[in-house]
């Protein structure tokens, strides 16, 4: 029975220990879930209409949105869930954890508009923090972790952290170029603000201070070299 499974799954990784009461009554994930359910089958039955209402008023119910198309595996842990969105395309696998504030959002790479794979498919195991965005037809692999408030909108390898904006590898130190390129207005936005491309200002502001402070240095150091050989070139002139 899918409401114990979730419910035990909820005891055994909140730090909290809620009773078997607690998870099954307070935990607006579990419901959110088990609403869901009602509703995908509907959608996959062909009222869709009745499934948006459904899925509505587990919006209002669990501040959770779901879109009632989701694909979702089991043992699904919402934890706190208000301001969860999971859009319509969205697969997920078992046992992953989502905390409040995540997005999972379609992103439409293709400029004709048309309907297909927008959102992201998640491992399983995943863990997500919390006001992270993981947006777009990509894949989190097995047992990733992507940190709190981070945005995804490219694959990430199974077992990999990524926090930041975008999101990277913690201990990854990206080479990026010397000199920011001049974007050309995308003529074409996939959503949520993002450019057709990579954008990410902050890094390309510390390459170009990178590599000035390396041409400074470059420069620093030819000068002491031609110091040192006119000091040379003197020294040797006054001793003749």
């Amino acid at each position: 029975m899918e409401i114990i499974e979730l419910a035990r799954s909820i005891r055994a990784r909140d730090p909290a220990r809620p009773t078997w009461v607690e998870a099954i009554t307070c935990y607006a994930g579990l419901q959110a879930v088990l609403m869901h359910r009602l509703a995908h089958a509907l959608y996959r039955g062909g009222f869709r209409a009745l499934a948006r209402a459904v899925s509505h008023s587990n919006r209002f119910i669990t501040g959770i949105e779901i879109h009632p198309g989701a694909k979702i595996g089991r043992r699904l842990f919402i934890d706190h869930g208000m301001g969860v969105v999971i859009g319509e395309t969205a697969e997920i696998g078992d046992d992953v954890l989502i905390y409040h504030g995540v997005t999972l959002g379609g992103l439409t790479l293709d400029s004709t508009g048309k309907p297909g794979k927008r959102h992201p498919t998640i491992g399983n195991g995943v863990a997500i923090g919390a006001g992270a965005q993981v947006l777009g037809p990509i894949t989190v692999g097995d047992g990733a972790r992507v940190g709190a408030n981070a945005v995804v909108s490219r694959d990430v390898p199974p077992g990999e952290t990524v926090v930041g904006i975008p999101a990277r590898p913690p201990q990854e130190h990206r080479i990026m170029p010397a000199v920011a390129r001049r974007r050309a207005v995308p003529q074409h936005s996939p959503g949520y603000g993002l450019l057709d491309e990579p954008c990410d200002p902050v890094g390309e502001e510390l390459a170009a201070l990178r590599a000035e402070v390396a041409q400074l240095r470059a420069e620093l150091a030819d000068v002491r070299r031609r110091t040192v050989m006119a000091s040379g070139g003197v020294g040797q002139t006054a001793a003749e």
